[in-house]
Order: structure tokens, then C-alpha cells, then sequence
């Protein structure tokens, strides 16, 4: 494996933002999540619960509501007052329409896919027409007294249910009209709250709505008759969300405690037809507010203030052991938010406003394997460059040699020249930048610093020649075949001869730089692309996908090279495959050839193409032999696969030089230390 200097960055201040709402689709098996500072992230759960798309954030964006409608259509709603629909295909929005009743609170989207019902600040139930290029207003329900905080469709589609403060309306769609209002009980703990605050509302097959609120409650309501069923008294705080499966066998609910409950429909007795609600079981996977929960067929999915997305497999669903069955949470974006120039030991780090940058430390001292060597000079903060206007940062990155930043928001490209005058740093921002480069999804420098690539969300690529403080235009690569397929990953040869791109789906698209032209494409994969690389000297391209497996592609010979067909043959070990986080950076080392350098959040791992594959009786995780071992023993215990899980959870690692590594780490307690505190819980009688 060789042995390493590592520079361990733990200044990286980066802290998600926390899950506002979850939308899941069962047609496409995609999951939606907004977050609070109004990103919207798309994960593929068939494709090993990989985040294949995003909308970066904005300002005025408060996202309240989200869901799907018929067609893979995503919408969402929020404090703005307007309706929002995604093109998932280009990653903008497709448009926005007002609502015109102020802030909207909660959203819902008929059983048939083809209305959509908007909750508004000022008690008014908007109805909506779907129609194939945009929505239409159809109409107003009767007007009520306070917010509409959530809203739920009738299986059948006739009646929807709306939860407000200290009510449940229920309104007949055709006439508009509440048929039912239910007045909820205020009393809390023995004590009369001055308000009761529905937060979610679901609406069954046979009638039944069920409500969660703020007094802790989970209440079954008669809605024929109006009438309250049964009561559940489950948490000492609000009650903020809930999640039907699609059988209407279960649901799941989730409290401001940080606790996620599921409840289930069994058989009174063993031999009886009559079924009741029991509260099965209690998950404590969160610190803070569940604020979104989803049920998939065959999980319970739930996100909040802590900003993680907890998978929940339903083991009795389940029916094997493979990537379903794991417990998973999700705490980072499955894309770089730093970039490096290797040459001045810098990094950049990308935050929602802002850039940071900073200069690696340095040491004089030396010491044996595994010791931490005290720093000489401490790492600099060089530079904090702030974007103007309210759109969030979509990419960054850093030219190698240190002397170029660029950035892209939604509307605007930056381009910035660095000199460096001793400790000091000046800016210049170069101007007139061409408009066909903003919204680019990724920013890549050439090796030699002198060309920048930008991939736009319309599926076109630029080069662009770097000169003295100025640039060149020099083309466009156009999407393949009229699609529109946002490019989402870059590669480009040390050489400089070969630019490699990942679209959306699983392609791979290699353009010939020095002439200008598609050179191949590497046969399309059923999971989509997490990573890929061009090795020096050899131009071999190699990929990561979200099932794990790794492929090597020969560029100039325009197919996979003998160790990709050969690993393909007698497959991964089954403990690598079973690993629930993508890998998301490939790099290689310049003095040997045969080595691949690659990392996710947890692992980071050196691939040696000389050595034997392990196979699944051989320790993947092997630890070093001890010294004392004969030469013999240590080479039949030794396979390509070198692991250390010594850096997590592990954002960025790189070689700087031959002997020199950088691993960005965030640990996960440093970002609970800078949420709100959780609600105060008692503990044993205190």
C-alpha cells in the first residue's frame, strides 16, 4: 500500500441543512427531499438509495410541501406563495406559478395524478389542473378560518380532508363545500393548550382520517359521521408528521422527541376478521425533530432538523439480504464540495453563499508509522469569497496550479484570477462571462491549467481557453441525439487529449480534445455513475458506479481492459458489494501505475491491479501481517484490495504528491454541535 504523510482537515465548517419534506414516488422508486434552505434532492432507491439529481437552493424559497404527480412530475410549494414544478431533465425549475393566497402550508396531489390541492395562510383550498406542459386554476373550496397546515386526498378521490388550527375540515370535491369540521380536543397532558395545531392528516379507503398534532396525538376520526374513534397518546411534544403504505396496512409517524412510530393493522384476536391500530414499534435514529416521514413498500424513511435521511428496512418485507436490508443514514451530499490544487496545497471549500480558502500546514518533524506530528505552521485561511444575490453556490472548483477560481449559481458564472504576492492574495474577477455557461452542474480545470470545461444543465459542454486574466471560447460539445441530458460528472486526461462526461442516466461520453469530437462511448449500465477518473500514461478511464462495481475502460482502444473483464468474471467480495455509500472520488499515483486510489464516507481504499482479487473466504478488511511473518505467508495473505477506515466520516481525499495525502474529515459531532438544542427528555424518574 506505501506509506503516507496525511494532512487530517477538520476545519471544513460545513453543516447541512435540515430536511423540510419527503415525497416518495412508488412508480420510479425515486425518493424527493427539500431541505430547509430550499435545495431539492432526488435519490434513486433502486440504484443502492444513490443522489442522483439536485436543484440548488435559493433564498426566498422556503419549501412547506412536495409530491409527485402522474408522469414522474415533481412539484413543491412554500412560504413564497408559489407552486413550483422541476424539470428533471435539464435540473432547473420548469416554471412558477402564485397561488395568490399567500404563504402555502401543505400540498396534495389527487389519487388519478392529474389535480393538485395547495393549503393556504389565508384558510382558502386551492384546486389545481395538471395539465402536460404546466397547471391550471381551477377553483376555490369554501374558505376557513385559519392556515390549511396539511391536506389529504380520499383513495377514491371525492372527499379531501384538511387539517387547520384546532380543526379537521372535510370537503366534498365536486361542490367545494366542507362536509364535516371536527373539532380537536385541546387538552395536553391533563392541561388546556391555548391552540391545537393539526400537522398532518391522512385520509383512508374506508373513511377514516387520521390526524397527528401538536398536543402529542395520534387521533381516528369517523369521517362520515365526524365523529373521533380512538385516541393515541404517543409523545410529550408535537406530532409532526405522517406516512400511509399504499395497502393501508401501516403508517408511520414522527415526533418533535426525534422518535419515529409505526403503527400497524392486526387481527383483534387469532381466528378473527376484525382488525385494529396498534403502535408496533419506536425508532430513535434522530436527535431532533422528525419533520418529513415517507413509507416505501419496504421502509420507513424519515428526515429532520439533524439533517440526516434515515432508511428503516421493514425486515418482514424484505425477502433478501442485499442492499434493502441495511439501515441507512444519510448525512452528505453525494457530490465534492471541495476541489485542490495540488501544486500550491490548497483547498476549496464550497458552501451554500460563500467560498472558503484555505492553505494547507506544513511540519519539520518526523516520526514512525501511525504517529500525529505536530504542526511547524498552522493551515491559513487565504480567502472568503461571498456570492451576491440569493441563489445558492451550485459547483466550484480550483485550477491545479492555484491561480483560477470559478463558481456557478443558477443565473451567473464567476471566473477569478488569483496572484499571490507572498502572504498576500489579490482577486480579479474576470468580466463578461458568456451567458450560455451559467447553470453549469460541473467545473473542471485541465491538468496544465490552461483550459476550463463546464457541463451545463442543457447537456452541452464548453471549452474555454484560459489567457493572462482573460478567456477564449473554443466549443461547444452538443448533447447526443437532441436529448437534453444534464452532464453531471467530469474526467479529464493528464495529458489533456481526453475529457470524459456521465450524464443523468448511466452513459459515458469520451470527446477528443485536440480534435474536437466524440471520440466513443462506453457502453451503458443499469446504475448510474458515482465517479470517474483518467489514469496518467495509460488513458484508461475508470468508473464507479452505485451498485459498487468498478470498471476499467481503455480509451484509446475503445473497450475494457483485461483487469476490468477479469474482475468482472469472478466478481467483487461480497463485503465490498454490501457497502451502502457511493464512492464518490477516483484518483491514481503518478510513480505507480497499477495502483487506484479511491474513497466514499467511510473508507478509503488502494486497489493494487498486480496483486490477486479476494474472494469471498479471504478477509477483505485484512489487517497488516505481523512483522515476525515469513515473506511467504504475507504474499498468500495479500490481495489487491487495500482498506483503512481510519478517516470518517470522510468528505475529500487526494494525493498531493508522491508520499503525501490530504483526507477532509467531518465528524459528525461537530455538526450536531451547531444545531438547536433537541426538546429536553427525563430521564429514569429526574
Amino acid at each position: 500500500m506505501g506509506e503516507f504523510k496525511v494532512h487530517r482537515v477538520r476545519f471544513f465548517n460545513y453543516v447541512p441543512s435540515g430536511i423540510r419534506c419527503v415525497a416518495y414516488n412508488n412508480q420510479s422508486n425515486r425518493l424527493a427531499v427539500s431541505r430547509t434552505d430550499g435545495t431539492v434532492e432526488i435519490y434513486n432507491l433502486s440504484a443502492n438509495y444513490f443522489q442522483e439529481k439536485f436543484f440548488p437552493g435559493h433564498e426566498s424559497r422556503a419549501t412547506e410541501a412536495l409530491c409527485w404527480a402522474k408522469g414522474q412530475r415533481l412539484f413543491s410549494a412554500g412560504l413564497n406563495g408559489e407552486i413550483i414544478e422541476y424539470d428533471l431533465q435539464a435540473l432547473n425549475i420548469k416554471y412558477a406559478v402564485d397561488a395568490f393566497g399567500g404563504p402555502i402550508w401543505s400540498m396534495a396531489v389527487s389519487p388519478c395524478g392529474s389535480q393538485l390541492l395547495v393549503g393556504c395562510e389565508d384558510g382558502s383550498v386551492k384546486l389545481f389542473q395538471i395539465t402536460p406542459d404546466k397547471i391550471q386554476f381551477e377553483r376555490n373550496f369554501d374558505r376557513q378560518k385559519s392556515r390549511i397546515l396539511s391536506l389529504s386526498w380520499h383513495p377514491s378521490g371525492t372527499h379531501i380532508a384538511a387539517g387547520s388550527i384546532d380543526y379537521i375540515s372535510v370537503f366534498a370535491v365536486k361542490s367545494g363545500s366542507a362536509v364535516h369540521k371536527m373539532l380537536v380536543d385541546r387538552q395536553y397532558m391533563g392541561v388546556s393548550k391555548r391552540k391545537c395545531i393539526i400537522w398532518g392528516v391522512a385520509f383512508l379507503s374506508d373513511g377514516t382520517v387520521i390526524s397527528v398534532d401538536s398536543a402529542g396525538k395520534v387521533q381516528f376520526w369517523d369521517s362520515a359521521t365526524g365523529t373521533l374513534v380512538k385516541n393515541h397518546l404517543i409523545a410529550n411534544a408535537d406530532v409532526q408528521s405522517i406516512a400511509v403504505s399504499d395497502q393501508e396496512d401501516s403508517f408511520v409517524v414522527g415526533t418533535a422527541e426525534g422518535t419515529v412510530f409505526h403503527f400497524q393493522l392486526v387481527s383483534v384476536t387469532s381466528n378473527s376478521s376484525e382488525k385494529q391500530w396498534v403502535r408496533t414499534k419506536p425508532f430513535q435514529h434522530h436527535t431532533h425533530d422528525v419533520r418529513a416521514v415517507a413509507h416505501s413498500p419496504t421502509a420507513l424513511i424519515s428526515g429532520g432538523t439533524d439533517t440526516h435521511l434515515v432508511i428503516r428496512p421493514l425486515m418482514e418485507k424484505v425477502e433478501v439480504k442485499n442492499y434493502d436490508a441495511a439501515l441507512r443514514k444519510i448525512t452528505f451530499p453525494h457530490r465534492r464540495l471541495i476541489s485542490c490544487s495540488k501544486k500550491r496545497h490548497l483547498l476549496l471549500f464550497q458552501f451554500a453563499h460563500h467560498l472558503e480558502l484555505w492553505r494547507l500546514g506544513s511540519t519539520v518533524a518526523t516520526g514512525k508509522n501511525g504517529d500525529t506530528l505536530p504542526l511547524s505552521k498552522d493551515a491559513d485561511h487565504l480567502l472568503h469569497l461571498k456570492t451576491k444575490g440569493p441563489e445558492n453556490i451550485i459547483c466550484s472548483c480550483i485550477s491545479p496550479c492555484g491561480s483560477w477560481i470559478a463558481y456557478s449559481t443558477t443565473s451567473r458564472f464567476f471566473l477569478y484570477r488569483l496572484n499571490y504576492e507572498h502572504d498576500n492574495i489579490s482577486l480579479q474577477r474576470v468580466s463578461k462571462m458568456p451567458a450560455f455557461l451559467r447553470s453549469a452542474l460541473q467545473i473542471l480545470f485541465s491538468e496544465d491549467s490552461t483550459k476550463l470545461f463546464v457541463a451545463s444543465n442543457q447537456g452541452s459542454l464548453h471549452i474555454i481557453r484560459l489567457l493572462e486574466g482573460s478567456f477564449k471560447h473554443l466549443h461547444t460539445f452538443q448533447p447526443q441525439s437532441g436529448t437534453v441530458e444534464s452532464m453531471c460528472l467530469l474526467a479529464v486526461s493528464p495529458d489533456g487529449n481526453w475529457l470524459a462526461a456521465s450524464g443523468t442516466s448511466a452513459g459515458v461520453h469520451v470527446y477528443n480534445i485536440k480534435h474536437l469530437k466524440l471520440h466513443c462511448t462506453v457502453p451503458a449500465y443499469n446504475f448510474p455513475v458515482t465517479a470517474l477518473a483518467i489514469a496518467p500514461n495509460t488513458n484508461n478511464l475508470v468508473i464507479a458506479h452505485s451498485d459498487q462495481q468498478v470498471f476499467e475502460y481503455s480509451i484509446p482502444d475503445k473497450q475494457y481492459t483485461e483487469w476490468s473483464r477479469t474482475i468482472q468474471k469472478q466478481g467483487f467480495h461480497y463485503l465490498w458489494l454490501q457497502r451502502d455509500t457511493p464512492i464518490t472520488h477516483i484518483s491514481f499515483h503518478p510513480k505507480r501505475p497499477m495502483h487506484i486510489l479511491l474513497h466514499d464516507a467511510y473508507m478509503f481504499c488502494i486497489i493494487d491491479k498486480s496483486l490477486p482479487l479476494p474472494n469471498d473466504k479471504t478477509l477483505l478488511y485484512n489487517p497488516l501481517p505481523p512483522t515476525n511473518e515469513s515473506d511467504v505467508i504475507r504474499r498468500r495473505t495479500a490481495h489487491a484490495f487495500k482498506i483503512s477506515k481510519i478517516y470518517k466520516p470522510l468528505l475529500f481525499m487526494d494525493l498531493l504528491d508522491e508520499r503525501t495525502l490530504v483526507a477532509v474529515e467531518r465528524p459528525l459531532d461537530d455538526i450536531i454541535a451547531q444545531l438547536p438544542p433537541p426538546i429536553k427528555k427525563k430521564k429514569f424518574g429526574t
